[in-house]
C-alpha cells in the first residue's frame, strides 16, 4: 500500500512515492502537462499506480497566506477530482503553501545547478508535500 503525491502546476505535475510501509517519501518523476489540451498526464500516472501499487493520493493544495484558495488552489481541486473519478482512489489535498520556495531553498543549499533545479523542483516539492503528510499522519 503506497501513497502517492503530487504537486500540480501549470506545465508540469512533480510526483513522489511513499515507501510500502508509508514512513518515507521518494521522488519519480516529473511529467508535462498541457491544461489548455486537456492533457493531464493521467496515462503516465496509471502507469506509475499499477507499478507501484498506489492506494491513495495526497494533491498539493497552494493556499494563499490569508487561507483563502485561489486560481491555483482551485486547479489543484480540479486535478483532485479528476484523479478520483478517473482512479476511485481516495484524495487528500494538502496544504503546501512555501513548498516550492523550500524545495527551492533546498536545492540551492545543495548546490544544485540553476538548470538542474529546473528539472527536479517539482518532484522535490512532491517529496516535501508526501513527507509532510506522511509525517503528520505517523505520529498520531
Amino acid at each position: 500500500m503506497r501513497i502517492m503525491g503530487l504537486d500540480v502546476g501549470t506545465k508540469t505535475v512533480g510526483i513522489a512515492i511513499s515507501d510500502a510501509l508509508g514512513w518515507t517519501a521518494q521522488g519519480i518523476e516529473t511529467i508535462q502537462i498541457d491544461e489548455n489540451a486537456g492533457n493531464f498526464g493521467m496515462k503516465r500516472i496509471r502507469k506509475l499506480v499499477a507499478e507501484y501499487q498506489v492506494s491513495s493520493f495526497v494533491v498539493g493544495f497552494p493556499k494563499n497566506m490569508n487561507n483563502t484558495v485561489g486560481p491555483r488552489g482551485e486547479a489543484s481541486e480540479r486535478y483532485a477530482r479528476l484523479l478520483e473519478k478517473t482512479f476511485g482512489l481516495p484524495v487528500t489535498l494538502w496544504d503546501e503553501r512555501l513548498t516550492t520556495m523550500a524545495a527551492e531553498r533546498m536545492l540551492i543549499e545543495a548546490d544544485v545547478s540553476r538548470k538542474k533545479r529546473k528539472t527536479v523542483i517539482d518532484k522535490t516539492a512532491a517529496i516535501m508535500i508526501l513527507q509532510g503528510y506522511l509525517d503528520l499522519n505517523n505520529n498520531k
